[in-house]
C-alpha cells in the first residue's frame, strides 16, 4: 500500500529500507523522502518501521528467507 503519496513511497519499500539497516525517521525521510512534504504518512510510516526493526518480525523474515 502507498505510504507517502507524495513520494510514491510503499510500506514495502520503508520495509525494505529497514532490512537494509534504515532505523530511524530521520534516516528514512533522508532516504526515501517520507515525512518531507506533506507530513500526513508519518505516523503510518514510524509504525511499519518500528514494527520492520521487531525480533518477531525479523525472525518470520528470516525464517521466510530461507530455501524449503
Amino acid at each position: 500500500m502507498y505510504v507517502c503519496l507524495c513520494y510514491g513511497v510503499t510500506d514495502r519499500k520503508i520495509r525494505e529500507a529497514a532490512e537494509n539497516g534504515i532505523s530511524s525517521m530521520r534516516q528514512l525521510g533522508k532516504e526515501l523522502g517520507v515525512g518531507r512534504q506533506c507530513g500526513r504518512c508519518a505516523c503510518t510510516a514510524k509504525e511499519i518501521l518500528r514494527e520492520s526493526r521487531s525480533p518477531d518480525y525479523l525472525a518470520l523474515a528470516n525464517m521466510l528467507a530461507q530455501p524449503a
